[in-house]
């Protein structure tokens, strides 16, 4: 290699070094930087299907925000066998994430995620358990659930994709309700496509229905060429708040997938 790309690559490695300790002393204290993306099977606003762009933009307009969760939805195919679309390593190397799905927590063999969704962590955070969680509807749907430690502080992590259906949106959350209380308490964080337009909500976040009261600011994603709707959420139970809440718009973002991604801090008290 010549001696002007040794460097080059030597800055590159320090460059990471440095990010990944700023990403252990927030994790450290409690702060996590989220970020959400429905990338619509890799189908852009254009209507291409195109896996590499969908890279790209994670590289050039996610990654440089140091990440501690990336949640994907329809990161995988529709239809069985739910194959995958994307390089889920590529993602991982590019955002210093780790990809943190086992086997036996993939729809399948040919399958990155759990009916497409996706989850990326920093490493930062110790993985105590991992679920999957079916979800009824036409389209079938499903959550990950992953309990990690946060410093010294337990944190569930729930990435999902519900229903268009308000109905079947109530009944999925309920699902997950029961699924929280079967599990230890903690606070948890939920975020993903969660498909509700009204920024209030509805019934299905009633603090009945959960069993905790998921709370966070909204902001329109969909769709990605002139956003309407808040179908995408970050939300966390108390002590927990979710602040810097903000939708990411660069044009490689925009092209990409008909919704654009939610980014925002949540606190770890």
């Amino acid at each position: 290699m010549p001696p002007d790309l040794r460097g080059l690559g030597q800055i590159m490695n320090d460059i990471g070094a440095v990010a990944q300790q700023d990403r252990c002393e927030r994790v450290q204290a409690g702060q996590l930087r989220c970020a959400t993306w429905n990338v619509h099977r890799a189908r852009g606003a254009d209507g291409r299907v195109d896996p590499d762009r969908v890279a790209h933009a994670i590289e050039d307009a996610l990654a440089p925000l140091s990440l501690d969760v990336l949640a994907l939805q329809e990161a995988d195919e529709e239809c069985r066998p739910h194959a995958r679309i994307l390089d889920v390593r590529r993602i991982a190397e590019s955002t210093g994430l780790e990809y943190i799905h086992p086997p036996e927590c993939r729809w399948g063999p040919e399958s990155d995620g759990f009916l497409g969704t996706i989850l990326f962590l920093s490493p930062a955070l110790k993985r105590i358990h991992m679920d999957v969680i079916d979800l009824p509807g036409h389209c079938h749907r499903g959550a990950v659930a992953v309990e990690t430690a946060c410093g010294d502080r337990p944190v569930r992590i729930i990435s999902t994709h519900l229903s268009l259906f308000q109905p079947l949106r109530v009944i999925q959350m309920r699902i997950i309700g029961q699924y929280l209380r079967r599990r230890a308490s903690m606070q948890t964080i939920l975020l993903g496509d969660l498909n509700e337009w009204r920024p209030w909500g509805g019934a299905m976040f009633h603090r009945r229905l959960l069993g905790t009261q998921l709370r966070g600011p909204t902001r329109r994603t969909f769709p990605s060429m002139r956003p309407l709707l808040p179908l995408d959420r970050i939300l966390t139970d108390g002590p927990g708040r979710v602040r810097e809440i903000r939708v990411e718009d660069a044009e490689a973002l925009t092209a990409a997938s008909d919704h654009l991604p939610l980014t925002a801090i949540v606190t770890v008290p």
